[in-house]
């Protein structure tokens, strides 16, 4: 009985981790198309830097690592806050 019970609670355990994994790996993607749909609240001086800062997303997303996902996701964090930030005033 003891052993099902630890069996049952290291699948359930096991099965509620793996989508935060994943998760994080997609967020890349999730923040990139964040900003995509942005892109007509973004303004017009800010234009040219949220498209240098998508590309640099881009490229480390690109890579393929867990220091590229980790870029992308740092960069596109930055550039949601900073859209955000520019629609309330710069505050």
């Amino acid at each position: 009985m003891k052993r099902s019970v630890l069996f049952g609670l290291f699948v359930t355990a096991s099965l509620l981790a793996s989508p935060s994994f994943a998760a994080e790996k997609d967020l890349c993607s999730v923040n990139l198309q964040t900003i995509d749909n942005a892109q007509t609240q973004v303004p017009q001086e800010m234009l040219e830097q949220v498209a240098d800062s998508v590309k640099q997303a881009q490229a480390d997303h690109a890579k393929g690592t867990k220091e590229g996902t980790q870029a992308c996701i740092d960069e596109t964090n930055e550039t949601i806050k900073m859209i955000k930030d520019a629609n309330k005033g710069g505050k």
